[in-house]
C-alpha cells in the first residue's frame, strides 16, 4: 500500500485501498460514545451546533486524531451535536468546498490555499498546522531507475495524479530550475503498481512510504520534496476569513478538541490504528500492520517536533512561517505571512488551555505489538 496524494491537502492512500475512496462506515461524529469530562471554558453541550471536517483523503491513518477525538467525546465536550469528516479522494479541493459553503474546516497545504489566494483572491486562512514537515515525495525503486535528487527527475517519467498533486509537484520543478519540458509527466491513478512494473520511474506519494514499499519486498528510495526546495508544513487547517471573524469561538473549541485527538493518537497509535482499520476505513478493508506504522511514522516524522514539544501541537514558528513563505514564493505564489496565515486563535487555545501544551515522546517502532489484531 503505497501511499498517494490527491486534494483537498495531503492524500494518503495505496493499493487495494485507493478502490475505495467513498464514506466509510463510521460517522465520524462528535457524538460517538466515549467521554473525556467538559473541562473549563468548554461551550455547552451542542451549543455550537453540527460543523463538517473535509479530510484531504479517504479515512484511513493519516486522520487518527480525529478518530480519538470523535471516540473520546472530545467534540461533544467542546460543545459541538457532531462534526462530520468527510473523506476526500477527488481532484476537488478543500478550498473550493469551503468557498461554496459546503464544508466549514478544511484539511490542506499551503500551496494549495497560497494557489487560491493568489489566483481567486479568497478569502482564506491557515489557522494552524497538524505536519511540522511537508510530508510530499517522489518515490522510486533502487534496483529499477532511484531518484534521489530534484535533478534525478529530468528526464524520467514521473506518475503525478491530477488536481492539488500537479500544482504541487509543478511548484517542486520550479523551485528546482525544472522545466516541465525535462520531465516526462504520466497522469495516473492512486495505485502503485505502475511503480513496480516500471511504467513510471517515480512516483508522487509521502515520505513514510519506504515501509509500504520494503513491506512489499522492494528497496525503496524517497525523494523528499522538503528536502529539496519546498519545506512547507501540511494537512493545514483551512477556514474562510468570515468564519474566523463571526465564529471565532467554535473554531478555538475545535482547535482544542483536535488537539485532545492528536495527542491520544500519539500516545496510542495501536487503539488509533485499531479504529481506522476497524471502524472508520473499515469498508476499505486496510491492514493493521500498515495502519499501526504509518500512524507511528506520521506522528514521529511529521507531527511531533522540538517545536511542538514548547509550544503545543499544530503551532508554527515564526521561522517555520517565514520557511513556508519563501517556499510558496518559489512556487510563483508570492504571499504574505498575513495573507495565508492566522495563528492568534491557536496563541488564545493555549493560555486559555495551558494543560493542552504537552512534550510528547512519540514511538519510534513500527512494528505492530505482540497480540494485537489477534
Amino acid at each position: 500500500m503505497l501511499k498517494a496524494l490527491a486534494f483537498g491537502g495531503l492524500a494518503v492512500g495505496g493499493g487495494s485501498l485507493l478502490a475505495a475512496c467513498g464514506s466509510d462506515s463510521g460517522s465520524g461524529s462528535g457524538s460517538s460514545s466515549g467521554s473525556s469530562g467538559q473541562s473549563s471554558g468548554s461551550s455547552a453541550a451542542g451549543s455550537l451546533g453540527s460543523i463538517s471536517l473535509q479530510l484531504s483523503w479517504i479515512k484511513n491513518d493519516e486522520f487518527v486524531g480525529e478518530y480519538m477525538a470523535a471516540e473520546k467525546g472530545y467534540y461533544t465536550a467542546a460543545g459541538f451535536q457532531s462534526v462530520d469528516l468527510l473523506a476526500g479522494g477527488t481532484s476537488t479541493t478543500a478550498e473550493s468546498l469551503i468557498l461554496a459553503e459546503k464544508v466549514t474546516v478544511g484539511l490542506s497545504s499551503p500551496p494549495i490555499t497560497a494557489a487560491t489566494i493568489v489566483n481567486s483572491q479568497a478569502p482564506l486562512k491557515i489557522i494552524g498546522a497538524t505536519y511540522q514537515k511537508n510530508p510530499f515525495a517522489i518515490g522510486s525503486i533502487a534496483g529499477m531507475t532511484p531518484i534521489r535528487t530534484a535533478k534525478d527527475l529530468i528526464g524520467k517519467k514521473i506518475g503525478i495524479q491530477a488536481g492539488g498533486n500537479q500544482t504541487i509537484f509543478d511548484g517542486l520543478l520550479k523551485a528546482n530550475g525544472i522545466s516541465s519540458s525535462q520531465v516526462q509527466i504520466v497522469g495516473v491513478q492512486y495505485d502503485d503498481s505502475v511503480l513496480k512494473n516500471g511504467k513510471v520511474d517515480g512516483f508522487m506519494t509521502y515520505v513514510t512510504d519506504d515501509l509500504a514499499l520494503k513491506v512489499a519486498g522492494y528497496d525503496p528510495v524517497i525523494m523528499a520534496f522538503a528536502d529539496n526546495g519546498l519545506p512547507f508544513v501540511a494537512e493545514t487547517y483551512t477556514v474562510l476569513q468570515s468564519t474566523i471573524d463571526d465564529k471565532r469561538d467554535m473554531l478555538k473549541a475545535l482547535l482544542v478538541a483536535e488537539i485532545k485527538g492528536w495527542t491520544d493518537a500519539i500516545k496510542d497509535p495501536l487503539t488509533a490504528a485499531q479504529l481506522t482499520v476497524d471502524k472508520y476505513g473499515k469498508d476499505q478493508k486496510l491492514d493493521l500492520t500498515e495502519q499501526y506504522g504509518d500512524a507511528v511514522e506520521i506522528a514521529s516524522r511529521l507531527i511531533v517536533s522540538p517545536d511542538t514539544n514548547t509550544n503545543g501541537l499544530l503551532t508554527m514558528t515564526e521561522q517555520v512561517i517565514d520557511a513556508n513563505i519563501e517556499s510558496l514564493a518559489s512556487m510563483g505564489y508570492p504571499v504574505q505571512a498575513s495573507d495565508i496565515f492566522d495563528l492568534s486563535l491557536l496563541t488564545e487555545v493555549y493560555q486559555e488551555h495551558p494543560e493542552l501544551k504537552v512534550a510528547l515522546t512519540p514511538t519510534t517502532d513500527t512494528a505492530l505489538p505482540a497480540g494485537a489484531g489477534s
